[in-house]
């Protein structure tokens, strides 16, 4: 019975103390004519970022459907980063972005808006429609 007890308080600990996905950075996705820019230098920021950390993977969320052009969100998890490593990955994040929308066409490529500052939180994203896992 003791033993039993110890097994249950030792699996309960896991699920309490297990890392939960709680704070995400929203990375925006605008379209000013002709449709959205790749998520390609923010993906392979990640990646690489991830690689040479030798971090967890990130999670990525994606909220679609949010005009006609297809604009939509990016929600990455930063809960599994130490304090220094998030503050890296957001100024790499940042410069990933600046950099992509300086080589954009003014006149007809969307603009990719992130705020460093804006945290958004688990429960928020909840109550968002059209959220899914970000594959690629």
């Amino acid at each position: 019975m003791k033993q039993l007890i110890l097994v249950f308080f030792i699996f309960s600990s896991i699920f309490f103390f297990a890392q939960k996905n709680q704070n995400y950075l929203q990375i925006g996705y605008a379209s000013i004519c002709c449709g959205t820019p790749s998520t390609i230098p923010v993906t392979n920021y990640v990646k690489q970022f991830q690689k040479k950390n030798k971090t967890k993977a990130f999670e990525i969320l994606q909220q679609q459907g949010m005009g006609r052009e297809g604009e939509f969100n990016l929600y990455i998890s930063t809960d599994q980063l130490a304090k220094s490593q998030k503050t890296n990955f957001i100024k790499g994040l940042h410069s990933a972005i600046a950099a992509q929308n300086t080589r954009r066409n003014q006149n007809s490529d969307g603009i990719v808006n992130f705020e460093a500052s804006q945290v958004v939180k688990k429960a928020d994203l909840l109550k968002i429609k059209n959220l899914i896992i970000y594959k690629k």
